[in-house]
């Protein structure tokens, strides 16, 4: 009546249910507390799903691409495999063939071999007897160095000799033609004067005045003669003294007949 007893059947003491309602509001705020926890959790686990689910699609994406290279390294790989077996094939049958060809080139480079020996003996004989030829060929090189060196010794000196006995026939020559020349301007001269003397006088002027004029053009004709001939001989001594060859000729001379 004083609500002082135990209210039946909620409560075995006094204040049961005044504790049962707090501690039913601790449990509404705890499950108000776990709910938004739950809210929170479940927000942020939707968000991780969809990440979870995104990533997982990428690895699907991924791992199909994987495969698919995975399947196409398996397919490179057999055709490696294929190609290394077909290369592995001819590498042997071409060691085969390059052990039948080093056998080949193992006999020649022996048959060569061979060759060389007989060859390098052939060698030193050749190089002794060539060495034996050519000392002898040396001496007589010294030898023939020597006879050449008299030899040209001896052609200047007869060259020299030749050159004075050139000089000495065509001074001759030309001496010998001048004198001839002079010896006929002479005896012209001496017609010519006494052929003058001779038309000192009136009556035989006329009649040897044509003479003397022939004589006189016949001693111009011999003395331009004697200066060509002179002339002529002189340029071929210095010919001669300077070493032109074939020079020793006689200077053509004109014979003027006298009037």
């Amino acid at each position: 009546e004083t609500n002082t007893l135990p209210f039946h059947p909620f409560e075995n003491q006094q204040g049961d249910i005044l504790r049962m309602e707090k501690e039913h509001q601790v449990l509404k705020e705890q499950l108000r507390e776990a709910e938004e926890k739950i809210e929170q959790l479940q927000s942020r686990s939707v968000e991780e799903i969809d990440a979870l689910e995104e990533l997982l699609k990428k690895s699907i994406e991924e791992t199909e691409v994987s495969q698919n290279e995975l399947d196409w390294f398996h397919q490179d790989s057999e055709t490696q495999l294929k190609k290394w077996q077909q290369e592995k094939k001819e590498n042997r049958e071409n060691l085969k063939a390059l052990r039948g060809t080093a056998k080949k080139h193992s006999d020649t480079n022996e048959r060569y071999l061979k060759t060389i020996d007989e060859t390098e003996k052939q060698y030193s004989v050749c190089l002794n007897t060539f060495l034996e030829t050519s000392n002898k060929f040396a001496n007589e090189k010294g030898k023939l160095e020597e006879l050449i060196k008299k030899s040209q010794s001896d052609s200047q000196e007869c060259e020299k000799r030749a050159v004075t006995a050139e000089v000495s026939v065509l001074q001759t020559w030309k001496e010998t033609e001048i004198w001839k020349l002079k010896g006929s301007i002479a005896k012209a001269e001496g017609n010519l004067k006494m052929l003058k003397a001779l038309s000192s006088s009136a009556s035989a002027a006329p009649v040897l005045k044509s003479q003397i004029d022939s004589w006189e053009i016949f001693i111009s004709n011999v003395k331009k003669q004697l200066e060509k001939v002179e002339a002529e001989y002189e340029e071929k001594i210095e010919l001669v003294k300077n070493g032109a060859r074939n020079c020793l000729s006689k200077v053509e001379v004109v014979d003027y007949p006298c009037p």
